[in-house]
């Protein structure tokens, strides 16, 4: 919990950014909704509209809120209520990817309440995943519709731009997230043959579109790249060894829709664990509901997040994110430093630099200090003069 002194100097710095900052906005402001939250609540307030960016801006300006977010949806009237009265235009197709969702191996040493490189390069690697294998070739959606930024703690949040979307009702937007997630699908529509005693496993080609020719291809880029990566879909070491040295037969094989140039004991369990390892991992109780409800609240991009200090920056494209740093290029508060006292037990990387583990008194950077305390890891003692 945050001291008076902490939370006064958030705030004051919360709203220094945004008097200086001309990029809080958003298209077709006056028909979002907003929300804004307190260092207890993520929203404590919505059902507000803005008619302006200035007006906007003006607001956080004043109120300076640790969170702020906004509709997906469009509304006739978006600071009515209840919902019904809103008037629902349409919505985007917006994705949230979280780094807790993820069960990773760093995880079970730091717990999910600290985020560190490695948290951060899988949940860019799965945003960069339901761009590149799902929402492209799969939905056909261009990638010049698609806008991606930084939640401004552990993920990612993908916007999708185009007409064809907005007026897609939740259980449409439910069928586009089970896709992605593989629920739904069965092995036997890839691989008719499967469990028939006697017959060649038939299967789908790299070629082929949707989920089938999505395995087939991860399947062989994976052999070409070796065990490891072969492991990584969840195929265990001694048969991924025996697949790496037979890649070429395999290859051949599976271009031609035969699946069995290599034995592999329970194909079905296979298969599906492969498939387990190729879809978007999002949570079923809150990120999909992103998705899913239109009338759900997302971070407004460019804007501060309450508990890291960081900013929601927009990325862009593809491209911009692979080379993105959300510990280096999403950093608002540079330029003095503060003195807390911190106890960490795990390092912690900002603008290419190592801080901690800590146990005592320490002067380190305004972002650095805003980061701790907000994660409840440190205590400022020294206020912004």
């Amino acid at each position: 919990m945050l001291g008076e002194e902490e939370m006064a100097l958030v705030k004051r710095l919360v709203s220094s950014y945004y008097r200086a900052s001309t990029s809080v906005t958003t298209d077709r402001i006056g028909q979002r909704e907003f929300g804004v939250g307190s260092f207890e609540r993520k929203i404590a307030f919505r059902h507000l509209s803005f008619g302006s960016a200035a007006e906007l801006k003006s607001y956080l300006v004043r109120e300076a809120p640790p969170y702020v977010s906004y509709s997906s949806s469009y509304y006739a009237s978006p600071s009515a209520r209840p919902m019904e009265r809103k008037g629902w235009l349409g919505a985007e197709l917006v994705f949230d990817l979280d780094a807790t969702d993820m069960d990773l191996q760093c995880q079970k040493v730091h717990g999910k309440g600290w985020i560190c490189r490695n948290c951060l390069d899988s949940v860019k690697a799965e945003a960069i995943k339901l761009v590149e294998d799902f929402l492209v070739p799969d939905f056909g959606f261009a990638k010049g519709s698609i806008s991606i930024n930084f939640s401004g703690n552990r993920g990612y949040h993908v916007h999708v731009h185009n007409d064809a979307t907005l007026s897609l009702d939740s259980a449409a937007r439910k069928e586009i997230t089970d896709y992605i997630a593989g629920i739904g699908v069965e092995m036997q529509e890839f691989f008719p043959t499967l469990g028939m005693r006697g017959r060649q496993l038939s299967g789908p080609r790299p070629t082929d579109r949707g989920w089938g020719g999505k395995m087939a291809r991860h399947l062989l880029s994976a052999a070409g790249r070796g065990v490891d990566a072969l492991a990584a879909l969840g195929i265990d070491r001694k048969t991924a060894g025996i697949i790496y040295r037979k890649r070429a037969l395999i290859e051949l094989g599976i271009k031609s829709g035969n699946w069995d140039m290599v034995y592999i004991k329970n194909k079905a369990e296979f298969w599906k664990t492969i498939m387990g390892n190729l879809t978007v991992r999002q949570s079923d109780r809150i990120d999909r509901n992103v998705t899913n409800d239109t009338s759900h609240l997302i971070r407004l991009p460019n804007t501060i997040h309450g508990e890291t200090g960081l900013v929601a920056k927009v990325v862009g494209s593809v491209s911009d994110l692979e080379r993105f740093d959300p510990m280096k290029d999403a950093i608002a508060f540079r330029g003095e430093e503060l003195m807390i006292e911190a106890h960490t037990d795990f390092e912690l990387y900002m603008n290419g630099t190592r801080f901690g583990p800590y146990g005592g008194r320490i002067r380190v950077p305004a972002y650095v200090a805003l980061y701790l305390c907000l994660k409840g890891r440190a205590k400022l003692l020294q206020s912004k003069h």
